[in-house]
């Protein structure tokens, strides 16, 4: 198996930040923009797309700030992170997301980021 590559990509969204942590931290936040459905027990987030579902672990989340979760089927150590970023002196709001995929894919992989976003800012009205 081959190792993945992190990337970061960041993406202007016109939000509050409060707004938008509802947005990338619940289920029913996740499931209007980033997964059909988002379920959550505990710690253990199940995303279902389409007739597929992959269970993903918070491991980290800093209220109004941050939410970093991990596969729960994945055997490395690549994760994927939303992080608000407030530019302290435009006050614009982004949003840092953080993934790994393999190399041969990147390019897919942030089309697939970027349509996701599209979805985000629909729900948002940020379009």
């Amino acid at each position: 198996m081959q190792d993945k590559i992190k990337y970061e990509l960041e993406f202007q969204i016109h939000s509050s930040p409060q707004l938008l942590y509802q947005y990338i931290s619940t289920p029913s936040g996740l499931s209007e923009w980033f997964a059909d459905n988002v379920n959550s027990r505990g710690e253990i987030y199940t995303f279902i797309w389409d007739d597929s579902e992959e269970q993903a672990k918070l491991v980290r989340k800093k209220s109004g700030e941050s939410v970093k979760f991990k596969w729960v089927a994945s055997e490395d150590d690549a994760f994927f992170e939303f992080k608000i970023v407030v530019d302290e002196i435009t006050k614009d709001v982004s949003l840092l997301i953080t993934d790994f995929t393999e190399e041969e894919e990147l390019d897919e992989a942030k089309m697939l980021w970027e349509n996701q976003i599209s979805d985000l800012k629909h729900v948002l009205g940020s379009v």
